[in-house]
């Protein structure tokens, strides 16, 4: 314990050297500055034997000197502000960190303690923060680093250029708030953006820090549900050796993709793009992001032959009146701590301050060189995306200040310059009021932070730059659309395609596809083992189309339809069925009108000579019953021409049946009679009283009603239909008619067969009976060839396609009926009509008695 109280030397005090200071003004609240004035440290080498020189940096960057004028342009104008922290004067301390993570830890370090080297508080390490917010730093992987030292400390870090996602997360970085979008609206529509063009195929590039890294993986993410596929995903880092640089233009060069997606800083770009240069490769579609599509840094625009017509997402660009006179007026300073705008100087007019030791030079600054003949990133407000998101984060203070002050003086009723002291001592305090700031820029924007520390948004939230020539040929980054979030798909980008320039194409928009598009009559296969964009195109199979480009599937046709030539649309397919407007059609229904035609002729005839020996001698009554049935087996074959119904589909089978068993009962019995009239002649027989007209009459109605109790049952049980037959042809739809019950149709056709073929035996017996004119012959003749007919019918019928089948079934009709018609009641016309001498009852039974004697 003694020991503590005797120490001489101080417990607490600063180590090392902190000289990266650039801007500082006291004042009664500080807000401290982190920007990158230059693009990297020098790299030194560590002996770890004496302690190492300060560091160096190198590379000035023009835009980060913006952002610091830009935060002193707010400062000054709040301190003019009588209405905004009235009697509070605000002041600021900038530091560069070299975009390097240990000087910009450094920096945030100092502005926490201060740079003294005095005792703090005596005892104990202890000391009010110098700064009660902090603005900066501008990349991502330094904000992660700053905000994760500061979170201890309770100092709002309020960012106006590190987009990482990964900073939304408020259990990691509690104290962080931005004025910036999160990368995550970035890499969604830089997604979208590469759909809007239709390319599919891209490659990928990343800096291997959390802002690459963060956002490239929503990238990814967001690229998976606009079906982009991505061919290769590098990561790279400034420090890496140039084998790492090499190898990845190789992956490049070989790869098929030419669309690159570029989510890298400034200065690895740099060294990317000095590579590329050295081995000529062009050709390329880069897409980029805010952190260099819209930096004019002078290294990067000699590569423009490389970079030709990239494209890329900026901040949103604003007015900001009065800063472009407040940028001109600056001048450097001697002063110490106010010395960050002397090394630019040198640069911007090609002169060297004077030193104690140096020579004599002819170009010395002299401070009083003018600004406005300077034209660079510097003077440039054309797009101030970020500049102004600075601007915004300087106010968001002011405000939050003004509110706690307000809350201070109401509560305490503390004079100004007490309560300055009281906002010096609650950083935690300033936490709460800037999570709640709600304020109205001078431009007429309304700003405040979402939960998750991130700026509300709506509207309009990037420009969509393009790099290009002028007239002039002078590189401009220009403005050629915009890109709003929250809108639908259609109205999320405006785009004025007529401004734009793409690598290659000049002003028309290029194909970037792994596959060309599937155009509709075709579907995607898949390639083996690549991505879900390399595909081949199949033709669709016959019947079915695809009729959009791309797609996946192939629609099948619905039945009734068939696929047209190109496989992207359905037809109807052709209707096929024997119709009366057709050639055979008309030829059919005109045999079977010219064979109804000539049964009523026959029956005409007959009729006028009812009482000539021939008529009667035949059974007139069976014969007019007979011409009958025929005049219905000739008209019922025009139930089968026509389209089918379902009565014409019943009326057709069972007509034809029962026509015809009714025709071949009455030839049956004609047969019989023939029979039993010879029996009759024999001495003492008397079997034609069994066989009388009545049981003639018996037999037929009786052979009839047995067809028609068939037809009943079938058409009760099974009937025929209309039926719509697509298997047999494949762009053919068969209108028929199905027979509903096969058995019930061989049934009709077995009966009729039954009787037919009965019907032939007993009139082949009766073919030699004694008889001038033995009608048997006849019978046997006509039934003959009906056999024939339907024996052939059935093959001819089973193997007939489509409405030829139903040609084949009238066929069928015509030549049996014409058969009968012919063989059985022509001969008897032509000796009634001709011969009518022989039209005798001498004539009729002159052979009989010859035969007798």
């Amino acid at each position: 314990m003694s020991l503590l109280t005797t120490a001489e030397e101080p417990l607490c005090k600063l180590g090392g050297k902190t000289e990266f200071l650039k801007f500082s003004k006291d004042g009664d609240v500080i807000i401290g500055g982190i920007f990158s004035f230059h693009n990297s440290p020098v790299d030194a080498n560590l002996s770890f034997t004496v302690l190492p020189e300060i560091l160096q940096c190198k590379g000035l960057s023009f835009r980060e000197l913006q952002f610091a004028q830009a935060m002193i342009f707010a400062i000054e104008e709040i301190n003019n502000n009588s209405n905004l922290l009235p009697g509070i004067q605000l002041g600021y301390k900038i530091y560069d960190d070299c975009r390097d993570i240990l000087l910009a830890i450094k920096a945030a370090m100092t502005l926490l303690s201060g740079h003294n080297k005095e005792l703090i508080n005596d005892r104990a390490c202890i000391k009010p923060s110098i700064a009660s917010a902090i603005i900066g730093p501008s990349n991502s992987a330094t904000t992660v680093a700053v905000a994760t030292t500061l979170a201890s400390f309770n100092i709002p870090l309020i960012g106006h250029g590190a987009t990482c996602s990964c900073l939304s997360n408020k259990k990691l970085f509690p104290t962080y708030l931005r004025t910036v979008p999160s990368d995550y609206y970035q890499s969604v529509a830089l997604a979208q953006l590469v759909k809007h063009f239709g390319w599919n195929w891209v490659g990928a590039i990343r800096n291997d820090d959390d802002y690459g890294n963060f956002g490239m993986a929503t990238f990814l993410q967001a690229a998976q549900v606009e079906g982009i596929c991505v061919e290769y995903s590098e990561a790279i880092h400034r420090t890496y050796p140039r084998e790492r640089f090499l190898r990845l233009i190789n992956i490049m060069k070989t790869s098929s993709s030419k669309v690159i997606i570029a989510f890298l800083t400034g200065n690895v770009l740099d060294i990317l793009l000095k590579e590329m240069f050295l081995q000529n490769i062009t050709g390329f579609q880069w897409i980029g992001t805010d952190s260099w599509i819209s930096s004019r840094n002078t290294a990067m625009l000699q590569y423009y032959p490389i970079m030709k017509g990239a494209i890329g997402l900026a901040v949103s660009n604003s007015f900001l009146s009065g800063l472009k006179e407040f940028l001109l007026s600056v001048s450097p300073s001697i002063i110490p701590g106010n010395t960050g705008l002397n090394e630019y100087w040198e640069y911007f007019f090609n002169c060297t301050w004077p030193k104690p030791d140096a020579k004599v030079s002819s170009s010395l600054c002299t401070g009083h060189e003018i600004l406005r003949e300077v034209n660079n990133q510097y003077t440039d407000v054309s797009n101030i995306g970020y500049t102004i998101n600075v601007y915004k984060a300087v106010y968001a203070i002011a405000y939050s200040l003004h509110n706690q002050l307000d809350c201070i003086v109401l509560e305490n009723s503390l004079d100004n310059a007490t309560c300055a002291e009281k906002l010096k001592k609650t950083p935690l305090q300033l936490l709460h009021y800037l999570k709640n700031v709600n304020f109205t820029t001078k431009e007429g924007e309304i700003f405040h932070f979402e939960g998750n520390g991130d700026p509300a948004l709506k509207g309009k939230i990037y420009d969509i730059l393009n790099w290009q020539f002028n007239n002039e040929d002078v590189l401009e980054f220009g403005t050629v659309g915009a890109y709003y979030a929250y809108l639908s798909e259609e109205h999320r980008f405006k785009i004025k395609y007529e401004s734009m320039v793409f690598a290659g194409t000049g002003n028309q928009i290029p194909q970037y596809l792994c596959s060309r598009s599937c155009q509709p009559g075709t579907r995607k296969a898949t390639q083996k083992g690549r991505p879900v964009c390399c595909y081949d195109c199949i033709p669709c199979a016959e019947g079915e189309i695809s009729n959009t480009t791309d797609a996946i599937d192939c629609l099948r046709c619905l039945p009734e339809y068939r696929s047209n030539k190109g496989n992207d649309n359905c037809i109807m397919k052709e209707i096929e069925y024997l119709s009366f407007q057709e050639i055979m059609g008309i030829l059919l229904a005109t045999l079977s009108v010219l064979g109804a035609f000539l049964t009523g002729f026959v029956s005409f005839v007959f009729f006028i000579k009812r009482n000539t020996p021939i008529v009667r001698a035949n059974n007139s009554e069976l014969s007019f019953l007979l011409l009958f049935s025929l005049t219905l087996c000739f008209l019922c074959s025009l139930t089968f021409i026509g389209e089918p119904s379902d009565w014409s589909c019943m009326l057709r089978h069972t007509a034809f049946g029962i026509a015809f068993v009714l025709c071949i009962s009455c030839i049956l019995g004609k047969t019989i009679v023939v029979l039993i009239a010879f029996k009759a002649t024999l001495p003492g027989s008397n079997v034609m009283k069994w066989f009388g007209a009545p049981q003639q009459r018996l037999s037929v109605c009786s052979f009839t009603l047995i067809q028609v109790i068939i037809c009943i049952v079938w058409l009760m049980r099974s009937p025929p239909l209309p039926l719509k037959n697509m298997k047999h042809y494949v762009d053919t739809v068969i209108l028929e008619c199905d027979l509903g019950s096969v058995a019930a149709f061989s049934a009709v056709l077995g009966y009729i067969g039954f009787l037919a073929l009965f019907c032939f035996i007993l009139a082949f017996l009766a073919r030699k009976l004694p008889d001038n004119f033995n009608e048997a012959k006849f019978i046997t003749f006509s039934m003959l060839i009906f056999c024939a007919v339907w024996i052939t019918f059935i093959p001819a019928y089973i193997s007939s396609p489509g409405k030829y089948t139903v040609a084949v079934e009238i066929f069928a009709i015509l030549a049996s009926s014409f058969g009968l018609l012919f063989c059985i009641f022509i001969p008897k016309c032509y000796i009634i009509l001709f011969k009518p001498e022989q039209n005798t009852k001498k004539h009729l039974m002159g052979k009989q008695h010859e035969n007798h004697l």
